[in-house]
């Protein structure tokens, strides 16, 4: 069975490297690090195809802006015949610390908009994600030009190490052993945060 990868971000080139975007950047890096195949247009988004410990991945990044990331989603799900277990979301959390990652299975989008528009295009809850933190700004008016800000350099020192140990331990998550891939994750980042 093929496991959809999804990170969740905005397309625009100017929004890169926006908080909101470490989903793109972390299915990026796992595509890259595994030698996924060219990435190419399809189901409202950007696909790259590959194989993790045995496992075919598909990786989509959705072209439809954060806030209808579902429809490109629930095409590619629809497309391949999925349950909604083989689908995985990779988003920015701020309620986790910058550089912690957790991974739960269901839950309520928390206000994530990426989120909302997957649970009611998929008409469940129930996939899987990877919260990959970024933090809070402190008060809940300073959220949305928090996570459309960019990353700066001060992040760096935690940002790039969680997204390498995300692709590095991501035979672990392919296999469906979220524990061991949050176990994982925290070891080869406890030094830099």
């Amino acid at each position: 069975m093929t496991l959809l990868w999804v990170g969740l971000g905005n397309p625009e080139s100017g929004m890169a490297a926006n908080r909101h975007n470490i989903g793109f950047m972390a299915i990026d890096v796992i595509a890259t690090r595994h030698g996924f195949s060219p990435w190419r247009r399809r189901f409202k988004g950007l696909t790259a195809e590959g194989t993790i410990a045995g496992e075919k991945i598909l990786a989509l990044k959705p072209l439809t802006y954060m806030n209808n990331s579902g429809e490109s989603v629930q095409e590619a799900a629809a497309f391949y015949k999925l349950p909604i277990e083989a689908i995985t979301a990779f988003h920015d959390e701020l309620d986790l610390a910058p550089g912690k990652m957790r991974v739960k299975q269901g839950g309520s989008a928390a206000g994530h908009n990426g989120l909302r528009s997957m649970d009611k295009m998929l008409g469940s809850q129930n996939y899987w994600r990877v919260r990959l933190g970024i933090g809070h700004p402190g008060s809940k008016e300073r959220v949305l030009g928090y996570v459309l800000g960019n990353f700066d350099k001060d992040d760096k020192p935690w940002l790039v190490p969680l997204l390498d140990a995300v692709a590095d331990a991501a035979g672990f998550l392919a296999q469906g052993k979220s524990a061991d891939f949050m176990t994982n994750v925290a070891l080869r980042t406890q030094d830099t945060r």
